[in-house]
């Protein structure tokens, strides 16, 4: 077997925080798990506050940064970056459990902080892929609240009703184009 790394910690506490919010990190399951001992958990964290921040960082880094990084990499006008993100993050297999758990553990100081950080970050870049659409920056910003809060209600709507956005309006495709064809649209 090898060596286990820091990221497969974070990994597996994050799986942790998908199945049962951070109170299910706990290093003693996590370590049988994985197959190893509580020592190669002390080997790369000091205290599972540690480790919980590791798989929150992860977490960003995973369904945010790398959404956008890919995203941009797709490249396209403003409207079809738009597009290709909405596609994306309305996915069933793309909206992980971590996002509706740690939702729930909002009130959680780390987790409180990374969700205000993250949630700046995916607004702030809808915003910007608005203002590049000709939109004014405070139509863009009001816009970019109004998306975030579709996609936080979408995640909900997936959790407990999965079949209801597909039933109606068809498919999670055109609910994506509804969804942009709204924020892009230049008249109010």
């Amino acid at each position: 077997m090898s060596r286990l790394s820091r990221d497969d910690w974070a990994a597996a506490a994050l799986e942790a925080i998908s199945a049962g919010g951070v109170a299910a990190v706990s290093v003693e399951p996590i370590a049988a798990r994985l197959g190893t001992t509580k020592g190669s958990f002390y080997w790369h964290f000091k205290a599972r506050d540690e480790l919980v921040e590791a798989a929150l960082a992860l977490w960003e880094s995973r369904s945010t940064l790398d959404v956008i990084e890919s995203v941009e990499r797709a490249g396209g006008t403003p409207k079809a970056r738009l597009r290709t993100l909405f596609g994306r993050v309305f996915e069933a297999e793309s909206l992980t459990h971590a996002d509706v758990s740690l939702l729930a553990d909002a009130d959680d100081a780390a987790v409180r902080g990374v969700l205000q950080r993250v949630t700046q970050l995916r607004v702030d870049y809808v915003a910007a892929l608005l203002r590049e659409s000709g939109l004014s920056p405070r139509a863009s910003r009001r816009r970019a609240v109004f998306a975030y809060s579709a996609f936080l209600g979408n995640v909900q709507l997936m959790r407990s009703t999965p079949d209801l956005l597909e039933s109606a309006v068809g498919s999670l495709a055109k609910y994506a184009d509804e969804v942009v064809e709204t924020l892009v649209r230049t008249t109010e």
